[in-house]
C-alpha cells in the first residue's frame, strides 16, 4: 500500500515537474513575444517621433512662410494704396495743367484780339498821330487816346470847340469800328485853381468836359452802351506841374480802350469767402 501511494506520488511529481516545464516554456514564448511586440513599438515610437519632429520642421517653415507673405501682402497693400493715391494727385495735377493751358490760350487768343485792335486804331489814328492832334499811348496794359484840351475846348470851358469836334468825329469814325468793346472818356486838368469860370472845381470841369465828350460820341454813332465818363481832377498828371507845358500836357482828355469783363481775373472765389489772420 505504501508502494502504490509511492508510486501515485512518483506519477504526480512526474506530472507537475511536466506541468512546470511547460509553463516555463509557455512564459518564455510570450516574454519573447512581448519584447518583439514592445521593440516593435520602440520602433514605431521612434519613426512617430521622428514624423513629429518633422512636421514640427515644416510647420514653423509654414509659419514662416506665412508669416512673410503676410508682411509683403500688407506691403503691397500698402503700396497699391501708395500708388493710387499717387495716380490721383496725378490725375488731378493732370486736370488742373489742361486747365491752365486752356486757360493760357484763351489768355492769348484774347491778347491777340486785343493787339488785333489796337493796330486797327493806330492805322486809323495815325494821320491824326502824325498832326500832333492826339497821340497814343499804352498806360498798364490798356489802349489811350490822347487829345490835349486845348483843341478841344477854351479856356476854362467844357463847349466843344468847332475843332475839338472835327478831331472827335474822327476819332468817332475809329470807334464805331472796333466791336465789342468799350470805351470811357476820363476828363484831367492842371492843379491851377478854377477862378473865372462857372464851375466851383476842377473836379467839376474834368467831369463835365467827359461828359461832353461822351455825348458828342454817342452823336456820331459808338454805342452809348460802350461808353462811361469819368474826372480826374488834377490828380493823375502825365507831366509836372511845375512849367506852362507841363500843365498844358495834364490838360487832357483820355478815351481809353477798356478790357472786356472775360479778360479780367476771375474773382468769384472770393465770394463769400471769410478773412482768417
Amino acid at each position: 500500500m505504501h508502494s502504490g501511494i509511492a508510486a501515485v506520488g512518483r506519477t504526480v511529481g512526474i506530472g507537475v515537474a511536466l506541468l512546470m516545464c511547460f509553463a516555463c516554456e509557455h512564459s518564455r514564448e510570450n516574454y519573447e513575444a512581448r519584447g518583439r511586440r514592445i521593440q516593435e513599438l520602440e520602433t514605431q515610437l521612434g519613426e512617430c517621433n521622428g514624423n513629429y519632429q518633422q512636421a514640427q520642421e515644416e510647420i514653423e517653415t509654414l509659419t514662416a512662410e506665412n508669416t512673410a507673405m503676410a508682411d509683403r501682402l500688407q506691403a503691397l497693400g500698402e503700396d497699391v494704396s501708395q500708388l493710387r493715391a499717387r495716380s490721383g494727385q496725378l490725375s488731378a495735377d493732370l486736370e488742373a495743367a489742361r486747365a491752365r493751358a486752356e486757360e493760357l490760350a484763351r489768355r492769348e487768343r484774347q491778347q491777340q484780339e486785343r493787339l488785333a485792335a489796337f493796330r486797327t486804331m493806330l492805322c486809323r489814328l495815325r494821320a491824326m498821330i502824325e498832326t500832333n492832334q492826339l497821340r497814343v499811348r499804352i498806360v498798364r496794359g490798356r489802349m489811350v487816346i490822347e487829345l490835349p484840351s486845348s483843341i478841344l475846348f477854351g479856356s476854362g470851358s467844357a463847349d466843344l470847340s468847332d475843332a475839338g469836334e472835327n478831331a472827335l468825329s474822327q476819332v468817332a469814325s475809329v470807334l464805331r469800328e472796333i466791336p465789342n468793346r468799350s470805351f470811357q472818356v476820363a476828363g484831367h486838368t492842371d492843379n491851377e485853381p478854377i477862378r473865372r469860370s462857372r464851375f466851383h472845381s476842377n473836379w467839376e470841369l474834368s467831369t463835365v468836359r467827359a461828359l461832353h465828350v461822351v455825348e458828342f460820341l454817342e452823336e456820331q454813332g459808338v454805342e452809348g452802351a460802350h461808353l462811361s465818363a469819368a474826372g480826374y481832377s488834377q490828380y493823375a498828371p502825365v507831366a509836372t506841374n511845375d512849367s506852362e507845358t507841363g500843365r498844358a500836357e495834364n490838360r487832357r482828355i483820355e478815351i481809353v480802350l477798356m478790357p472786356n469783363l472775360d479778360e479780367l481775373p476771375d474773382l468769384s472765389s472770393l465770394e463769400g469767402a471769410s478773412c482768417s489772420q
